[in-house]
């Protein structure tokens, strides 16, 4: 049962999956909301433009349905005032058309947002498959989407086909009533059919987008299997971050081991701990360029004395400096007496090795703070 239940598609999508989606030309739309803005544009053009609208229309039919003895007598010239009459008719109505056009293509991105992608153009011989495309045409979503258009059309058909009815008797008087009578009652007919069908896909449209989105969603939802996947993908599966602490190890370990040369002193616990430290004029403290315990101690020590670097016996100093400094780090305040008498012994046992003289010795008690040595008796 609980196979069962990870198979399940039951966890929202992850980010990841819905940029994926949107990386692929998948997005929620609402085909109704477009169908609604591009009436409400249109409804809204003819209360904004209607007087001049049905003004310049009136002007078309009552200047190109007027005829003259020259038109009847040549019918050529009939097409003529047809084609003027329509070439004027469009010119009227261009704002309109143009606005409409302008809510088609902004509505969309009300709840998708702007898309451009190439990604569904790419070819996609499953689409080709005849079974799945009878399987989409019988589907949940077909279905639904049929219901849909099925009410839509009867709704809207059927509050355009009310309106219309209504008012049959003066619609049908129409042609006998003045322009000017005419014009104003066609005027009034189209508002109001236009606002009656709006009105009547605004009720569609509050149900459509809701579901459209839910829909959208659902269909992204993840089972908690690709949820654990992703998660892997994204923070890095637990043997690959190992792997790679592993090498940052290693090539950490590999700086430092170059490093050692560079050093002025080896300090030693004797056998526990190594701590390789380094001083120039231009730093401001002593840092440590190189440490470890055990074996690795040991390793730091080898090459210590391959490089003639000075390798002394400190156990305080170097199991604090151990504990309580990292690689390229300077060491602690609280160390810089013990690192600078350590250092001067370094200089003058040189000194001696080179010139002679009194051979110097090193503090037996250096000044190391017992909080900062892990062994120091209380």
């Amino acid at each position: 049962m609980a196979e069962d239940s990870d198979l399940e598609r039951t966890e929202p999508p992850s980010p990841r999956r819905l940029e994926e989606a949107r990386r692929k030309g998948q997005v929620p739309r609402s085909h109704e909301l477009t169908t609604f803005a591009v009436l409400m544009t249109g409804l809204m053009s003819v209360f904004m433009l209607g007087p001049s609208l049905f003004s310049t229309l009136k002007q078309i039919m009552v200047g190109e349905f007027g005829f003259t003895r020259a038109v009847l007598a040549d019918p050529s010239m009939m097409w003529l005032h047809l084609q003027m009459a329509v070439r004027a008719a469009m010119l009227a109505l261009l704002p309109v058309f143009l606005a409409c056009a302008l809510a088609a293509v902004l509505t969309p991105i009300m709840i998708g947002g702007w898309l451009f992608t190439f990604d569904p153009l790419t070819p996609n011989f499953e689409r080709m498959n005849p079974m799945n495309g009878i399987g989409r045409m019988f589907s949940i979503r077909s279905l639904v989407e049929m219901t849909k258009t099925v009410l839509k059309s009867g709704l809207v058909g059927g509050v355009a086909a009310a309106v219309l009815w209504k008012d049959r008797d003066q619609f049908l008087q129409i042609i006998t009533m003045p322009p000017d009578a005419g014009f104003v009652f066609l005027g009034q007919m189209v508002r109001f059919t236009l606002t009656m069908t709006v009105a009547a896909m605004a009720l569609i449209v509050l149900i459509d987008v809701p579901y459209q989105l839910w829909d959208y969603h659902k269909g992204l939802r993840m089972t908690k299997e690709e949820v654990k996947q992703e998660m892997k993908e994204m923070e890095g599966s637990p043997e690959i971050k190992g792997r790679i602490r592993q090498l940052q190890r290693e090539a950490a370990r590999k700086r430092m081991m170059a490093a050692i040369p560079k050093a002025d002193v080896i300090v030693t616990n004797p056998t526990h701990y190594a701590v390789a430290i380094q001083y120039t004029e231009k730093m401001r403290a002593p840092i440590v360029i190189a440490k470890g315990s055990f074996l690795l101690a040991e390793r730091i020590i080898e090459i210590g004395k391959e490089h003639k670097v000075m390798v002394i016996r400190t156990p305080p100093f170097a199991r604090a400096l151990y504990h309580h400094t990292e690689l390229g780090q300077e060491i602690p305040a609280a160390l810089y007496t013990a690192a600078a008498e350590v250092l001067a012994y370094i200089y003058q046992l040189k000194q001696y090795q080179n010139h002679g003289g009194v051979e110097p010795e090193l503090n037996d008690n250096l000044p190391v703070p017992k909080e900062l040595d892990p062994e120091a008796e209380n």
